[in-house]
């Protein structure tokens, strides 16, 4: 087990951050979601390194197997930890790639610190660029309704992870992409970070507004989003944040939830390596498998460059 130590905690404490190291090329560091921890890309650390990739994931503070403060879970600080990784591992050509909340830590990397030592930037299912309904974010979700999250966590916390993780993973009547013991395995993924570090995170990537942090991103960066996305709703995350950034390439995945590192997992290595390896989305063969391996390959978006926007089509 590796660890580095940041010190960005209000009371400059050192924290020790959990973090695996495989393969060897250009490093790819992976940045989790809330509120799981590192191991979430186990399905990603394989095919990347494979593709001759250095494959770096860290547990963020309050998470997984890293040290758990009381507090230090804004996004300056978590931004600073990021930082501690990238200058103690001595990583150069740095690709960053940022699920959910973790696209927050990105951006605000990006506004604190210049973006030193990365190359590029992808960011799959973000929360940016603000989360809250506020005036000019009037699609954003209502305060009340993260207010009734953080009662749900009180008050029952391993229920609501349970009943978060449905949602996470588009399951319903219809849609079975997940197995129950994947399910459950993912949910015990989430129930290892602190009741005070899940709360605290909530609140960092609920009320942070990170409109002008997206104008500091000057690296080419693949935005990637599902549009059955039920938790973070692509209409007010993506679709405006690719609008803040310099140089990007955006695709939509059509059928897909916010859990796609999971439910998409083939389309999102192809594209992860795809773009780190060429700087260019290929296109996927008609014989391209998903979960599960009997399902049909959907139509999806793509939409790239800062002004031009192309229609949908296969490509």
């Amino acid at each position: 087990m590796h660890f580095i130590e940041s010190k960005n905690g209000l009371d400059s404490q050192p924290v020790k951050l959990s973090y695996c190291d495989y393969g060897r090329g250009k490093p790819v560091v992976l940045i989790h979601g809330w509120p799981m921890s590192k191991e979430m890309w186990e399905y990603q650390f394989e095919p990347l390194v494979n593709a001759g990739l250095r494959v770096i994931a860290y547990d963020r503070r309050g998470f997984g197997k890293s040290d758990k403060p009381w507090d230090g879970y804004n996004y300056d600080t978590l931004a600073g930890d990021l930082k501690s990784l990238l200058e103690q591992l001595d990583l150069n050509d740095v690709t960053l790639v940022g699920f959910s909340m973790g696209g927050g830590e990105v951006a605000r990397y990006f506004s604190k610190y210049g973006g030193k030592r990365v190359s590029k930037a992808i960011l799959v299912s973000s929360v940016l660029p603000c989360m809250q309904k506020k005036p000019g974010n009037e699609k954003g979700v209502p305060k009340d309704q993260f207010d009734a999250m953080l009662k749900q966590l009180d008050n029952d916390r391993a229920g609501f992870l349970e009943e978060f993780g449905r949602h996470f993973f588009g399951v319903n009547l219809l849609n079975h992409r997940i197995s129950s013991g994947s399910l459950e395995s993912y949910r015990m993924l989430c129930s290892f970070g602190s009741s005070r570090a899940i709360k605290e995170c909530l609140n960092a990537f609920a009320f942070t507004d990170f409109r002008e942090d997206l104008s500091s991103i000057h690296v080419p960066t693949l935005v990637i989003h599902g549009k059955e996305d039920a938790i973070v709703p692509v209409e007010f995350s993506s679709d405006k944040a690719v609008h803040m950034i310099q140089d990007y390439q955006y695709i939509k995945y059509d059928d897909a939830p916010h859990g796609l590192f999971f439910t998409h997992k083939q389309w999102l290595n192809r594209d992860i390596i795809s773009f780190i390896t060429k700087g260019r989305l290929e296109d996927f063969p008609e014989d391209t498998a998903l979960f599960p391996a009997n399902e049909s390959l959907s139509p999806f978006t793509k939409i790239s460059g800062a002004l031009d926007i192309i229609p949908e089509n296969r490509f």
